[in-house]
């Protein structure tokens, strides 16, 4: 607290006055991420892009960008210290991909770029499982990803699939 309250230029008594506890400041920062993410999402769905690829192209950079500002070591030590705010991240998290990945898919459906005989309730379930699993601090180690890569390649077998195209199998 001591080295924020000189970055931000106060006394640490006047940062104690806005945020009571280290919790309450992590809190607000998790909030505040989360809603900068919801915004960029909503841009992004209500952007420019007006044919399924385009958007879908739109919100995977929209997505890859916000992964990239995480740094894994945050992350680890709020699921560590805090348990509460990591499940916050998780439940915010899981929310937005429900919102914008759902409207997405379903946009998609329409458009007959995404498959009609799997729900689109079960593909989002299967994202966020996917997500949940992978994009955590012990599993991130243990892969050797960073957020932005890990979620990378969620997203690529997600809708690409795990089979080699026929123009990429060996002879």
């Amino acid at each position: 607290m001591d080295d924020l309250a000189e970055e931000l230029g106060m006394s640490k008594k006047t940062l104690y006055a806005n945020f009571p506890s280290k919790a309450a400041l992590l809190e607000t920062v998790i909030t505040d991420k989360l809603a900068c993410v919801e915004a960029d999402l909503r841009g992004t769905m209500d952007g420019k892009a007006a044919d399924f690829p385009a958007r879908l192209h739109a919100m995977l950079l929209c997505m890859s960008r916000q992964a990239d500002e995480i740094q894994p070591a945050f992350i680890r030590d709020v699921r560590r210290e805090v348990p509460e705010l990591f499940a916050l991240v998780q439940s915010g998290r899981r929310k937005l991909i429900q919102r914008y990945f759902g409207k997405l898919l379903k946009n998609g459906r329409k458009a007959g770029s995404i498959r009609t005989d799997i729900p689109v309730e079960m593909m989002i379930e299967i994202l966020v499982g996917a997500v949940d699993a992978i994009i955590n601090p012990l599993r991130m180690s243990e892969l050797g990803l960073t957020p932005k890569t890990g979620f990378a390649h969620i997203i690529s077998v997600f809708l690409e699939g795990v089979l080699v195209r026929p123009r990429e199998r060996k002879r």
